[in-house]
């Protein structure tokens, strides 16, 4: 176990380096820099003179911000400040008060948490439904039960996220006169953390969840429906029902336990996955997520925070695939993490 540990750390620190460098690389691809992009917002807000700014001028704050070093340069910089001394660096594309510029690592702080606070109670809300709907169709296979769940996965899957985000606003605020935006409510907002504040968000997160959850929950339907169908089929499982043994008990010690493997395998993508496609949800439900400064960063072609959010999203991937292959273990037993297999099974 510790050496796949050591061994896994090792390649998700070299995973960090490759998809940090070529992230921060594609950030800087268009036309253009952080200055230009600075000095224009600068200059639309009415801070500064208009755009008939002297070369000179431009050249020195290009020269202040290190972005007259080659791209190499500026990446280590970045990059090896982050791993070593914790430091994030500064992003000149956000003004405040025509001076610009804001603390990369405070700026995420402040929205990591509820992002991942958001992505785990929606990982949980999917799970809760996916699993035993997915089972139920699968036992219950070309019933009419089965037909109601597959049709509704299949209009979960079509239904955009925000358009659903959209209507459950107003259906919310229409009939039940409660605004469902943001995560926390007005008395809770810069309040500190106590017992009420916890209820208030959790009560805030189950619309984010189940709006960013109905796809992934039937999208995991089918695959549990389809992974179990093809277990229940199994000549073991035939001739445990054969004996005699009890239907739900047979389905349940060994089919589900298999037919889940591709739900845990998957945790290592699902947090950035999350975040990722909630960007647009989290601007219509005014959500404190990384989703939105995501979005900014890549529109001002600010690569350090960029490229920060992807490393710490990257980070959480790296963290899942760790965990997934150690629950893979714990719930296949066929499975090894030392690479080796015994009774046909596979290794992590």
């Amino acid at each position: 176990m510790l050496a796949y540990l050591v061994k896994r750390s090792l390649l998700g620190l070299f995973t960090l380096l490759f998809v940090s460098f070529i992230s921060y690389l594609i950030v800087q691809l268009p036309p253009g820099d952080q200055v230009d992009m600075f000095l224009d917002m600068v200059h639309s807000r009415g801070y500064g003179e208009a755009p008939g700014r002297s070369m000179i001028q431009v050249e020195a704050l290009r020269e202040s911000w290190g972005l007259n070093r080659p791209i190499l340069v500026q990446w280590w910089d970045w990059f090896s400040g982050i791993i070593f001394e914790g430091d994030f660096g500064y992003s000149y594309a956000h003004i405040d008060g025509g001076s610009g510029g804001r603390e990369i690592g405070p700026a995420i702080r402040e929205d990591l948490p509820f992002t991942i606070y958001l992505s785990i109670f929606t990982i949980l809300i999917t799970w809760v439904f996916a699993i035993p709907v997915g089972i139920y169709s699968a036992v219950r296979q070309n019933t009419i039960g089965d037909y109601v769940f597959t049709f509704a996965g299949f209009t979960g899957l079509a239904v955009p996220d925000f358009l659903l985000g959209l209507v459950l606003m107003y259906v919310f605020f229409a009939y039940f006169d409660h605004s469902v935006g943001g995560l926390f409510s007005g008395d809770y907002i810069t309040a500190p953390w106590s017992v009420g504040r916890v209820l208030d968000m959790l009560q805030h997160l189950i619309i984010p969840g189940i709006v960013l959850g109905t796809a992934g929950t039937a999208g995991l339907i089918r695959v549990m429906r389809n992974n179990l169908l093809d277990e229940l089929r199994k000549p073991y499982v035939v001739t445990a029902t054969a004996k005699g043994l009890a239907g739900w008990r047979v389905v349940l010690k060994y089919p589900v336990r298999v037919a889940l493997n591709p739900f845990i395998s998957g945790i290592g993508g699902t947090l950035p996955s999350l975040v990722s496609g909630s960007v647009i949800v989290s601007i219509v439900l005014s959500l404190n997520t990384l989703g939105p400064l995501y979005l900014i960063a890549i529109q001002r072609q600010d690569a350090q925070m960029a490229g920060a959010i992807i490393l710490m999203l990257t980070g959480l991937s790296v963290i899942g695939v760790i965990i997934s292959d150690i629950l893979l273990v714990v719930v296949d037993p066929r499975i090894k993490l030392t690479g080796s297999a015994r009774g046909g099974g596979g290794s992590v």
